[in-house]
């Protein structure tokens, strides 16, 4: 079986979600995002539905990244906490 290697690109504002967010969880997703999604982005995310659907989230504790997997390049298009990163819509491009 061979290796696919993921390339990470972040949406233009994704800035605005990561300043906003504690020290600590900022190293928490890091990690989560260089460890896990970046080898496996299939496995260590799920599914949205609905209006969100072709969309995945990956949660890390009571935050999530939510992205979009297209053949070797992960689209991570906005990063908050679950009470929070579904409002307002997420932006495709």
């Amino acid at each position: 079986m061979a290796i696919i290697k993921y390339n990470i690109q972040y949406h233009h504002e994704i800035r605005k979600d990561i300043s906003k967010l504690p020290t600590n969880i900022k190293e928490r997703i890091r990690k989560a995002i260089e460890n896990r999604l970046i080898i496996d982005p299939a496995s260590y995310s799920s599914p949205l539905r609905k209006d969100l659907t072709g969309l995945r989230k990956m949660r890390i504790g009571d935050y999530r990244v939510i992205l979009e997997i297209d053949k070797d390049i992960i689209v991570i298009l906005k990063i908050g906490h679950r009470k929070e990163v579904y409002n307002p819509p997420i932006i495709r491009n």
